[in-house]
């Protein structure tokens, strides 16, 4: 991706200019070459070691920065060097116009297809998908940035199904986050507001000296156990007013979340529908429409994404892991046909997909025989 962003990697005129910027700089100035240098060596140290992928391109963005200034500088040294050498004024404004048009023409070229947004559906369809299979008034429990933003525009500016809550279970760890769910969903504060008042005063004493909890263990456990009643409460109070849904992430037996996921396993059976599971009673087959999922430029080729990008590394993987789940789930109550349909969405999506090519295989010879 760095490379990209100054052009084609086999035509990096863009990062020799740069280069020969900072060797003019290193001779005529140290003042900015150190401190284009510094700038750069800081950022990169920081940004290597950052953990959060959908956030990481931004904060290469100082490096981005020092390397156009650099190659600004190498060009200023090639044009002080034509005039040195006495080139003919036409000759070299041709050549050196040539030189920038070049550069800003392959930088163009080269960022185009990853950056065109005219068909850019991703996030819209994502929520889309997302809310058809929720009920009215249903709960969303995630903790998927990619779910939690551009479901937050969706309800909040275009006023999409704002009778659905969404929960994002990493922010209940922020007091602030609470005034946000007190504004939007006053109901689910008020009807589990012991257990979520017992938890946000551990919580603020938390925020106030994490240090005194890190060094305490009946601490740690006293707010763990006071953030897990209170997600119990939570999904408890709720699905009596209307179904209770999970994104696929919730399955991870992290070390943050592990309790919850285990107590989540434990009392409901996930029933996959869609880009979510319905946390439902009992151990019977929970029947559901087959839900028809918008994916376009996901996986079609209408648009590129780099390996680092988001969309494959956090979006497309949701779809066809719920397209497996769906798929096991209905071959599990020999809903064989069904099955097959999943199977296939998810192949179609990514044909690598052992477990789908398996599933496929299985359901299709108990189809045969049923």
């Amino acid at each position: 991706m760095a490379l990209r962003e100054f052009g084609f990697p086999w035509l990096p005129v863009s990062l020799v200019l740069a280069l020969a910027g900072f060797v003019d700089a290193f001779k005529r100035d140290r003042t900015t070459f150190w401190f284009l240098l510094t700038v750069m060596i800081a950022d990169l140290a920081y940004a290597v070691s950052y953990e959060i992928a959908e956030d990481k391109d931004a904060y290469y963005l100082p490096t981005f920065i020092s390397i156009a200034i650099a190659a600004a500088l190498g060009i200023r040294w090639m044009i002080q060097w034509a005039v040195s050498k006495r080139a003919p004024v036409g000759k070299f404004s041709v050549a050196a116009t040539t030189v920038v048009l070049v550069i800003c023409a392959t930088i163009i070229a080269a960022n185009w297809p990853f950056n065109n947004r005219r068909q850019y559906f991703i996030a819209h369809d994502y929520v889309e998908n997302l809310l058809s299979t929720i009920a009215p008034n249903g709960l969303l429990l995630t903790q998927d940035w990619q779910v939690v933003s551009p479901m937050l525009y969706a309800q909040e500016i275009e006023r999409l199904r704002p009778d659905v809550k969404v929960v994002d279970i990493n922010l209940l760890r922020r007091s602030w986050y609470f005034d946000y769910l007190k504004h939007a969903y006053p109901g689910l504060i008020e009807r589990s507001r012991d257990k979520i008042d017992g938890f946000v005063e551990n919580l603020k004493d938390w925020e106030r000296d994490p240090g005194v909890f890190a060094r305490s263990p009946s601490l740690t456990q006293r707010i763990s156990a006071a953030f897990l009643e209170m997600i119990r409460s939570i999904v408890t109070n709720e699905s009596g007013m209307a179904p209770v849904y999970m994104t696929n992430d919730l399955l991870s037996f992290d070390s943050v979340n592990g309790e919850l996921t285990r107590w989540l396993n434990q009392k409901y059976q996930l029933v996959p529908q869609g880009l979510v599971f319905n946390l439902a009673d009992g151990q019977g087959f929970h029947d559901s429409p087959d839900v028809r999922l918008q994916i376009h430029g996901l996986a079609d080729g209408t648009l590129r994404f780099g390996k680092g990008d988001p969309v494959n590394i956090k979006v497309l993987p949701v779809y066809t892991n719920m397209l497996i789940n769906r798929g096991r789930y209905l071959a599990l109550f020999d809903q064989h046909e069904r099955a097959i349909v999943a199977f296939e969405q998810a192949l179609a999506l990514n044909p690598d997909l052992a477990l789908a090519r398996q599933g496929l295989a299985e359901s299709t010879a108990k189809a045969r025989k049923q």
